[in-house]
């Protein structure tokens, strides 16, 4: 996060120096300082802040595709002539550890529609998750892991 201030700050600069403070002209500084700020972090080593960007944006796509996808599996379940749902509450072995990548998933996984997160256990490792079909709980929790707890554990490694 402290990158992000140092390209925000930056880009301001940018503006104030080249003296313009139109919309383009912040986004150029903005640009311009991503790319300073990428360089100089390869050269202290660790994990660029490019690629925390990339990882953050192919989160945030997984994020509308599965939005999309289970938008249209409701929509279908919701339409279908027989309302052959199971909805349940199933419990989910979290990965990850920390208190902001547990909101997020929580998050993430209510935002979706046909899921909603319902608690979380007091050890902060079983998150509980209300299915409009539970049918294939198993399903469901592979589905989590491999998509968007994958996902965040790359994000904010």
């Amino acid at each position: 996060m402290g990158l992000l201030l140092v390209n925000l700050l930056l880009a301001f600069v940018w503006v104030a120096l080249s003296g313009s403070a139109t919309v383009h002209n912040l986004l150029f500084g903005f640009l311009l300082s991503l790319l300073v700020v990428g360089v100089l972090r390869e050269q202290v080593g660790g994990v660029t802040y490019l690629t925390r960007a990339r990882r953050l944006f192919s989160l945030l796509g997984l994020f509308l595709w599965e939005l999309m996808k289970s938008a249209f599996r409701v929509t279908a379940l919701v339409l279908s002539p027989r309302l052959a749902i199971r909805p349940g509450i199933l419990a989910y072995r979290l990965t990850v550890t920390r208190d902001f990548e547990i909101a997020l998933l929580a998050n993430l996984i209510t935002l979706t529609p046909g899921t909603l997160s319902v608690d979380v256990s007091d050890d902060r490792k079983t998150l509980y998750i209300h299915a409009l079909d539970c049918s294939d709980p198993d399903a469901t929790r592979r589905e989590i892991a491999e998509g968007f707890e994958r996902k965040i554990r790359e994000t904010f490694a």
